[in-house]
């Protein structure tokens, strides 16, 4: 991974994107369940409905921010193509868009294992990969990141708009290094989703009716919360496995409770956040793009749903993480890569085991979990160590040379 040949990682990008894209066109088929289904028929019909002006008001599937209609319509872009493929090729180019910045902002090949992890990472997760608008989001969220040191009006403004996709890259203002960046990200950030709300709300009715679906939505079989009635079923549980309100997930009884209690362990990772943002003293180079990856793996590992395309947004923001030679997520890091594989390994191509809470299902999951919350931990005593008890490297390490000529560094947005 410390190569600074440029060549190599084109050439591993090129092959292993040329497979994903096989994958996805069906000339190589994995075993499991067909996720380009949710492309073809869930996504084009969503499709067909923006199209006649109107958000789908009565499909509790549609429980995305009000700017995942742009999205869902971009297949619109290449009208000479099926909607399905369409929509392929253009998760592809969201995916080269990344790799493509993050080439750049390492231009100088001194950190570019922040590369190697989205070259090498993104296809950990198989053809899912461009079988949801994730990897659009992350595009987005990536290039909020690399933003955020030297333009932090910019990074706002992305995140916002990330926000609105698919909410959670509003997660990234936590890391906004303190006084101007902080200010000028934050209020970039609340204009420019107040008005694209404003928009999407005049435009076109329905735009937030997401909210009730979201709110609504039970415990997820892949989820932390599951792992209660995976072994409950084992003793006899009468619970059931159903598709509900677009994933698989657990009904019956103590599933609301557990699914209050996944949402309390959410608050409480608000709060541990809102605490590290009161107490932190000490920003080094890395710290935004480390503050965002540990809010982003907070939220995902006690969401009530955790799907497997969540996958896609930790991979991004920990190759960013790692572009910056201060970063203290290097075990987090790994720990997310080999969580992506083993969500492969449960879905799709053992998913029917999971649903059955077998042995193999039942491992997988705990594995996968497992090394989710252990990334988790680990993220938020790094970043708790390196920048409010100070005994990490934050403070004592200056920024590299070609972190400053790449745009990266945040020292003249510090005052």
């Amino acid at each position: 991974m410390k190569t600074r040949n440029p060549a190599a990682l084109l050439v591993i990008w090129a092959l292993t994107r040329a497979l994903l894209l096989l994958c996805v066109f069906k000339v190589v088929v994995v075993p499991g369940p067909d996720v380009t289904s949710d492309v073809s028929v869930i996504y084009q019909g969503w499709f067909d409905v923006l199209r006649t002006g109107t958000f789908p008001l009565d499909d509790v599937t549609w429980q995305y921010p009000p700017a995942a209609a742009v999205a869902i319509l971009s297949p619109a872009l290449l009208p000479f193509l099926s909607y399905a493929s369409a929509f392929f090729l253009l998760a592809f180019l969201a995916d080269a868009a990344v790799f493509l910045m993050l080439l750049y902002a390492d231009r100088r090949g001194m950190a570019r294992r922040g590369v190697w992890v989205w070259v090498a990472g993104l296809p950990l997760l198989g053809q899912t990969v461009y079988a949801r608008y994730d990897v659009m989001v992350t595009a987005v969220a990536v290039a909020a990141l690399l933003a955020a040191a030297r333009h932090p009006r910019a990074a706002g403004v992305l995140a916002a708009l990330g926000a609105m996709l698919k909410v959670w890259p509003a997660l990234l203002l936590v890391g906004a290094r303190r006084g101007r960046a902080t200010r000028e990200a934050w209020g970039a950030a609340v204009l420019t989703a107040g008005g694209l709300a404003l928009t999407c709300a005049v435009a076109m009715p329905g735009a937030f009716a997401f909210l009730t679906f979201q709110r609504d939505r039970g415990t997820e079989v892949e989820s932390l919360g599951a792992l209660v009635f995976h072994v409950a079923r084992r003793f006899g549980w009468s619970g059931t496995v159903q598709l509900n309100y677009g994933s698989v997930e657990f009904l019956g009884p103590a599933v609301p409770l557990v699914s209050v209690l996944a949402q309390g362990l959410t608050g409480l990772a608000l709060g541990w956040l809102v605490l590290w943002r009161l107490r932190a003293r000490t920003w080094g180079e890395g710290t935004p793009a480390d503050a965002g990856l540990t809010a982003v793996l907070l939220f995902t590992t006690t969401s009530r749903v955790i799907s497997p395309q969540y996958m896609l947004w930790l991979v991004g923001l920990a190759a960013v993480c790692l572009l910056f030679r201060d970063s203290r997520m290097t075990l987090p890091v790994w720990l997310v890569l080999a969580a992506t594989f083993v969500t492969f390994l449960e879905f799709p191509l053992w998913f029917s085991h999971v649903v059955a809470s077998d042995t193999l299902g039942l491992t997988l999951l705990v594995v996968r979990n497992g090394l989710l919350v252990a990334a988790t931990l680990s993220a938020c005593r790094r970043l708790w160590r390196s920048t409010v008890t100070g005994s990490g490297r934050a403070a004592r390490v200056p920024a590299p040379p070609h972190v400053e000529r790449s745009g990266l560094s945040g020292a003249a947005s510090s005052s």
